[in-house]
């Protein structure tokens, strides 16, 4: 997920003119640079996904609390999904003739999302397993 937040998401195409849509907003291409419009709620929310998953890595003898911040960051990983719609529907009636060309960086939060379901399925397998083992003792 951090690799998110410098890849870019999409290639958007209006008339002869051409933009990266990476979390930061929407950039012209070309020499200059420069940021037409700036969507930096993507960007909180692609951080803010990151650092929770680091977070929730080092809470290893806290397994309840684990699955809840792994359900609450695939909650986030949705909402980015729902955000980036509504910033495409967004610039789509701003610039009327315009095409998207998705990228490879798209596909990460569903890939984490994926990775996110087999950490809280194994968290609750691991749970279980010493909940059980508590009860020999």
């Amino acid at each position: 997920m951090v690799v998110l937040l410098f890849l870019p998401l999409a290639i958007v195409q209006s008339g002869d003119q051409v933009f990266t849509f990476d979390v930061t907003g929407i950039r012209s291409m070309g020499e200059q640079s420069e940021l037409v419009y700036p969507f930096w709620g993507l960007f909180a929310l692609a951080a803010i996904i990151s650092l929770l998953a680091l977070v929730t890595v080092f809470l290893y003898k806290k397994r309840i609390l684990q699955i809840r911040l792994c359900v609450f960051n695939a909650i986030l990983m949705v909402c980015f999904y729902g955000l980036f719609l509504f910033f495409w529907y967004d610039l789509k009636a701003a610039l009327e003739p315009v095409s998207l060309n998705v990228r490879l960086a798209l596909c990460f939060p569903l890939i984490s999302l994926i990775l996110d379901y087999l950490a809280i399925r194994n968290i609750g397998a691991d749970e279980v397993l010493v909940r059980s083992l508590d009860r020999l003792r």
